[in-house]
């Protein structure tokens, strides 16, 4: 490691089982973003995306909060430069890494923490953690996807008021509303992203990555379209097997339907 002083705020540990977690460490401060520990973020989930033993990340903060957005002492640092390039961008990051990311959600998303969660792809919250986007108050605006991503996932409504109002809103509400997978007790948090990280890990790799892809990528598209995409790469990928992966593929379900069998 190096001797920069975000060395530690942003926490990667690559378990032995598979899983990354990265951790935004600076319970402190409410783990807010400054410059460096936004380059250190995107960084992370490059690396993790290409590493090839890890197949699933999980994303989480140190202390009591998640992410309290960006440490607005050095905003004119942060917002001069913010979506200027896509290698120090950590929603860019996020949005491009292969593999599926679990949100660990342990207490406040604010604002950038919000836009981080939305660039997730399934969210484990505690109770009484609560996302907040504060851009209206502070005169802030949005560039890591608010505005655009919030409406698609709770509808056009929701999303103005929670935005327009700059109020909380609950993890529970989040839930009702599809945006979080699970409520759980804070102390769950870790557990639960884990348990959902292995059912992942249990099926085929190459599969996960494919359909991950799919969803993400047609999620932009009209349904018309996301439908012609999606069969188009399936053509793609039964042209590219060979009768082998085929026979492969048969024996794997053959396979599974054994331990049933010996009643």
């Amino acid at each position: 490691m190096g001797d920069s002083s975000s060395d530690k705020l942003i926490v990667v540990t690559r378990e032995p089982d598979g899983v990354g977690i990265v951790t935004i460490n600076r319970p402190k401060s409410l783990n807010s973003l400054t410059r460096p520990m936004m380059v250190d973020l995107a960084k992370a989930f490059k690396e993790l995306g290409k590493d090839k033993s890890v197949r699933v990340i999980i994303l989480t903060g140190a202390g009591r909060a998640f992410c309290s957005g960006v440490d607005l002492t050095a905003a004119q640092q942060v917002f001069k430069g913010d979506v200027k390039d896509p290698e120090v961008d950590p929603v860019i990051q996020m949005e491009q890494c292969p593999k599926p990311i679990i949100g660990a959600i342990n207490g406040f998303a604010i604002t950038a923490g919000f836009e981080i969660a939305l660039a997730c792809d399934i969210l484990i919250a505690a109770k009484g953690a609560a996302f907040i986007d504060t851009h209206a108050r502070f005169g802030i605006f949005p560039s890591w996807g608010l505005s655009q991503k919030l409406a698609r996932f709770i509808g056009p409504n929701k999303a103005r008021e929670v935005s327009l109002t700059a109020t909380p809103l609950s993890a529970e509400e989040a839930e009702k509303l599809g945006l979080v997978n699970h409520v759980v007790e804070p102390n769950e948090v870790l557990k639960k992203a884990r348990q959902l990280a292995g059912a992942i890990m249990k099926n085929s790799q190459d599969m996960v990555l494919r359909y991950k892809s799919v969803i993400n990528d047609g999620y932009k598209l009209d349904l018309l379209q996301g439908l012609a995409m999606e069969k188009e790469r399936g053509h793609k990928y039964y042209d590219g097997m060979t009768p082998e992966q085929f026979k492969k593929m048969q024996e794997f379900i053959a396979g599974r339907k054994k331990p049933s069998s010996k009643m």
